[in-house]
């Protein structure tokens, strides 16, 4: 017998006996899916999270909240300064730095009115513009009323030249009313209490002056009130 004769009888023999002994193996156990299910599960409750909807802070969580870094708190800062000065611009520089740097901070904004003789007079000179012009314009009919038949000699001096000079004096007298307005104050007052002067020191305050200035105003009230 041949090796090829071998070999066509001996293989079919090998698998019949390989089949008799998978007849009579038990079969393994089925593996479990634990593992293969849990990644399952944890992206069904990251869904749920998703789709949950997130809550709202109550109100003592947006006091809480508002708290955090809220430096300036319950503090104003008044800044009074010459509006006819043209200081608006600076004012307004201050003030955003201020509400920067001190998040709750109320800064509040005015002119620094003149002494009372300079506001009283300020305010006689726009009268006395209108009633000089009034009389260049209707000198002939004024007079006569107030019993003055014969005008006086700088009433025909200013009728000569009756458009140059009522520009005159509207150009003086509004001059007149700004410099007696004009105060060049720059006044830092926290909770009252004058921080920097500008009448006094004469120059404007510089950002990190003012800056550590209102700190250590700030922290002398928190101080206070704490206790």
């Amino acid at each position: 017998m041949d090796r090829t004769q071998l070999l066509l009888i001996g293989l079919p023999i090998f698998l019949f006996c390989t089949d008799i002994v998978g007849l009579f193996t038990p079969t393994p156990p089925k593996p479990s899916h634990h593992g293969h299910h849990q990644p399952h599960h944890q992206s069904k409750s990251q869904q749920r999270l998703l789709q949950e909807p997130l809550p709202f802070p109550t109100q003592n969580q947006k006091n809480s909240i508002s708290n955090i870094g809220g430096i300036g708190l319950g503090n104003t800062v008044n800044i009074d300064f010459c509006t006819s000065c043209s200081y608006r611009g600076n004012a307004v520089t201050i003030k955003n730095m201020l509400e920067a740097e001190f998040p709750g901070i109320n800064v509040v904004l005015a002119n620094h009115p003149p002494a009372f003789p300079k506001h009283l007079v300020s305010k006689v000179v726009p009268v006395v513009q209108v009633g000089v012009i009034g009389v260049i314009m209707a000198g002939e009919q004024i007079f006569p009323r107030l019993g003055i038949m014969t005008p006086p000699p700088w009433y025909y001096s200013l009728r000569a030249n009756r458009f140059g000079s009522i520009a005159s004096i509207w150009l003086f007298g509004n001059f007149l009313q700004s410099s007696l307005q004009s105060t060049g104050a720059f006044e830092v007052y926290c909770n009252g209490a004058l921080v920097f002067s500008k009448l006094k020191e004469q120059r404007f305050p510089g950002e990190i002056e003012l800056r550590e200035l209102l700190g250590q105003r700030l922290g002398i009230s928190r101080t206070v009130s704490a206790l």
